[in-house]
């Protein structure tokens, strides 16, 4: 039994990192896309942060654009690999206030972009990423 289990050893752990970025890049690229319009945010993307996402502390616009900015500009970092566990750590906690204060009841989901962002940040970028041709982030030693 224990070979059998060993053989997941030979899993390529970059390629896994590497499309961990991808999608989870992919997911909140994606709806930065939604809430633009040209060079500045819809409509629709302020009336859902004024009347849906009820978040405390922030003014609505305010939370619209930094929300719009963090879901453009870090996936681009994620799918470089530059900064990619700092730029996983800001989507995760995108993700956790999503889960907290918009849509709770999404726990599944959100859960399933959590797993994608720590996996990130607790393993890095992998190999096939600018932090690692850097030297900034080499992978841990597997034993």
């Amino acid at each position: 039994m224990a070979a059998l289990f060993r053989l997941y050893d030979y899993l390529p752990a970059d390629v896994v990192q590497l499309l961990a970025r991808v999608l989870m890049g992919w997911i909140f690229f994606r709806s930065g896309l939604g809430n633009i319009d040209g060079f500045g945010l819809n409509e629709t993307a302020f009336l859902l942060f004024q009347n849906e996402f009820n978040l405390p502390l922030i003014p609505p616009d305010v939370a619209a654009y930094m929300a719009t900015a963090g879901e453009l500009f870090l996936p681009p970092l994620l799918w470089m690999g530059l900064f990619a566990r700092f730029a996983a750590t800001g989507l995760f906690i995108m993700t956790m206030v999503i889960e907290i204060f918009v849509y709770p009841a999404a726990y599944e989901t959100h859960g399933l972009w959590s797993i994608g962002l720590l996996l990130i940040m607790t393993f890095g970028p992998g190999r096939f990423s600018l932090d690692y041709l850097f030297g900034w982030d080499k992978p841990p030693i597997r034993s």
